[in-house]
């Protein structure tokens, strides 16, 4: 097992995961919608920039660059802040991003690959977050095509050598559901959703698996606070 970690920055979510995510890995989280998946996202980049000296790339294939920022304003993140100290870059390969480029090309894995590649040599990151895949996985409704689609950006990414998130949608929202491909082909799976806890309905994150460490397997509850994620891990849920 590796020894080198890259700390997410998110209060609590290390202790699950043996100190941090394996240096250079791709971690998958997933979750359905407003579990706070490009939060996490953000989080991680942010204080990877802001409380350890990592540099990090946001690629964003859905929303546009500047309603990410204003979305992460509230939680005292200022992107724009650490773009000008070169701490931090985007990639707008959003649908506005992309039709506003007088180079407009339909986005492919390899593309997109490529286009990370680049701006990981040239701000020399260490962090890097895609949000969300779907977006570009859509274009690939043959499961073998998505699979091979998945590992090219996979391959792509890990040859920066930077640390990666990959956020995706949950299909079903339940403990027992179908395993989605993408879960077989990166290191780590995170898996955000909401379940009940007796008469409530509580948020947890569930370590599902982290190539290279030892991990927590039960679920653990988190909020979204005014200062992003925070996960309890001494906290349990049933």
């Amino acid at each position: 097992m590796t020894d080198e970690r890259t700390p997410t920055g998110v209060p609590g979510l290390d202790e699950l995961i043996g100190g941090g995510i394996p240096r250079g890995h791709v971690v998958l989280i997933m979750g359905g919608p407003g579990s706070g998946k490009t939060i996490l996202c953000s989080q991680f980049l942010y204080n990877g920039a802001a409380q350890y000296g990592e540099r990090g790339l946001f690629v964003t294939l859905d929303e546009p660059r500047e309603d990410i920022q204003a979305e992460m304003r509230p939680f005292g993140w200022d992107f724009e802040r650490l773009e000008a100290e070169e701490k931090f870059a985007f990639l707008d390969a959003s649908p506005f991003g992309m039709r506003s480029s007088r180079s407009f090309k339909p986005i492919t894995a390899r593309s997109l690959g490529d286009e990370i590649r680049r701006l990981a040599k040239k701000i020399r990151v260490d962090r890097i977050a895609i949000d969300p895949v779907a977006a570009l996985l859509f274009h690939y409704p043959d499961v073998a095509e998505r699979r091979n689609a998945i590992l090219q950006l996979i391959e792509s990414v890990r040859s920066t050598g930077a640390t990666c998130l990959l956020t995706l949608e949950l299909r079903a929202a339940g403990l027992e559901r179908e395993v989605q491909v993408e879960e077989y082909l990166a290191h780590g799976v995170l898996i955000l959703r909401t379940l009940k806890s007796g008469s409530n309905l509580v948020r947890a994150v569930q370590v599902e698996k982290m190539r290279g460490t030892h991990i927590d397997l039960q679920p653990r509850p988190y909020i979204i606070g005014s200062d992003g994620i925070e996960v309890y891990p001494e906290e349990t849920i049933f």
